[in-house]
């Protein structure tokens, strides 16, 4: 009885486990580079997902289309906490 006990319990926090992390929102990626694939009269599909022009351009070779940057694209924060000290660049002078 208490292996069986035993075996519930690890089943149900493997469930809740599971549950809790497809619980997470999905977020898109975030990339400067998008690809507008040529395809026939109808227009042709966009992929935003490039890190580089050239990856961009690598993956449209052969394909036709062409590569801009994206427009949509925030790039992420640096560390937090660090700050650049804002230099002087002049010296008071008192004249008596």
């Amino acid at each position: 009885m208490k292996a069986m006990l035993l075996a519930f319990g690890a089943t149900a926090a493997i469930i809740a486990a599971a549950v809790l992390g497809a619980a997470a929102p999905a977020q898109a990626q975030n990339y400067p580079w998008c690809a507008y694939y040529a395809m026939g009269e109808d227009g042709g599909g966009t992929n935003c997902g490039f890190v580089s022009y050239e990856q961009c351009m690598a993956t449209l070779s052969g394909m036709g289309g062409f590569c801009v940057q994206n427009n949509q694209y925030h790039p992420p924060a640096g560390p937090a906490g660090v700050h650049r000290a804002a230099s002087r660049s002049h010296k008071h002078q008192h004249r008596s």
